[in-house]
């Protein structure tokens, strides 16, 4: 299972791009979703991979979320490093097994 978390809000964004994050469930910034791994989704995924931060959820978060599609979630403990960079540097897009760390700051 994947685990998406949006970052960034949609004002001025193309009209496309927010739709795509609604059709993932991602309504609100700090929403995280748990979604299959198929193309499809990570096709969707990339598409709004600037605005997004996602990896693989771990078996023990998986069980703990046990049904629940959509969680809203508090902004980390010990911050956000950049809302505009990429994994490493900054926050946004695909981080793997770290996106784990990032849950649980924010829970």
């Amino acid at each position: 299972m994947l685990a998406v978390i949006r970052l960034r809000s949609n004002i001025g964004v193309r009209r496309d791009f927010s739709e795509t994050m609604k059709m993932l469930g991602l309504k609100k910034i700090h929403t995280m979703v748990v979604l299959p791994r198929t193309d499809a989704v990570i096709g969707m995924i990339k598409k709004v991979e600037s605005f997004v931060t996602w990896g693989e959820l771990s078996e023990e978060l998986e069980k703990e979320m046990a049904g629940k599609k959509t969680v809203g979630l508090k902004p980390p403990k010990s911050g956000i490093r950049a809302k505009k960079k990429a994994y490493p540097k900054g926050d946004l897009g695909y981080r793997g097994k770290e996106i784990n760390e990032l849950i649980k700051r924010m829970m």
